[in-house]
């Protein structure tokens, strides 16, 4: 069995695959490294043979998570790294090395799907969108706050705001001018979002008129998708370019 990582700064999204990465066995997305033990030990007849993962976290969080899964489960772990090129596609980056690993696997991921031109749409923590065109040149790309941050953000600095996951849920049910303070601000960022997606989208037709395919990913994917009906939305697209970063041979 194959265990696949995408360590972020909050949030460990993980899966096993079957022998010969097949069919995937076990998914889900924890907050620590003994939450992934516990999911990972309830899996019926586990048995890991090979670890890759993705890492943004430091270099001491990274290597601790791989010690500990050593010394679980025997299992050697092979960790991605940064690339000026790799599988067709060329790092942007003026220093390469910078690029936020979790973007780089999602644009080699998104090429190889692609096979041409493509933006890349990823929706976590932070917002990021990447331009890649036909012959794998990565053209560059963009940050901004995702809905945790948005949100987080209006909390901590808005003494006012204040609400749970629950009510932020339903007030997004409808993108109607908000009648509550969950509905205004929940709401207000989904548009920026929105308006987000529409501008790049707008950048991507200036460079390859409709020839081009855009990938959605992340876990506020669902947010934007009704924006781009055409879009693919691909949940594990970082660990499609995992794949290709660390393969088995």
């Amino acid at each position: 069995m194959i265990l696949e990582l995408d360590c972020g700064n909050s949030f460990i999204k993980w899966r096993v695959l079957g022998v010969g990465g097949g069919m995937t066995v076990g998914e889900g997305v924890v907050d620590s490294d003994l939450a992934l033990l516990e999911s990972l030990n309830a899996i019926v007849s586990l048995s890991l043979t090979y670890c890759r993962l993705v890492s943004v976290r430091t270099t001491e969080e990274t290597g601790a998570l791989t010690a500990l899964l050593k010394s679980a489960y025997g299992v050697s772990v092979a960790c991605a790294a940064p690339s000026r090129e790799m599988s067709g596609v060329r790092n942007g980056y003026e220093e390469y090395e910078r690029l936020g690993l979790d973007r780089w696997l999602a644009m080699l991921g998104g090429f190889h799907l692609a096979s041409g031109s493509c933006l890349v749409l990823d929706f976590g923590t932070a917002v990021t969108a990447d331009f890649i065109d036909s012959d794998g040149e990565h053209l560059g790309g963009f940050i901004c706050p995702g809905m945790p941050l948005m949100r987080n953000q209006l909390r901590t600095h808005t003494r006012k705001i204040r609400y749970g996951d629950i009510a932020a849920e339903r007030a997004l049910e409808s993108l109607a001018p908000g009648r509550t303070t969950v509905e205004a601000v929940e709401r207000g960022c989904s548009l920026m979002l929105r308006g987000f997606v529409l501008t790049q989208l707008e950048m991507a037709r200036s460079y390859w008129g409709e020839d081009f395919v855009v990938f959605l990913t992340g876990g506020d994917a669902s947010l934007v998708s009704g924006v781009v009906p055409e879009a693919r939305v691909v949940p594990d697209l970082v660990f499609v370019g995992l794949a290709m970063a660390c393969p088995l041979s």
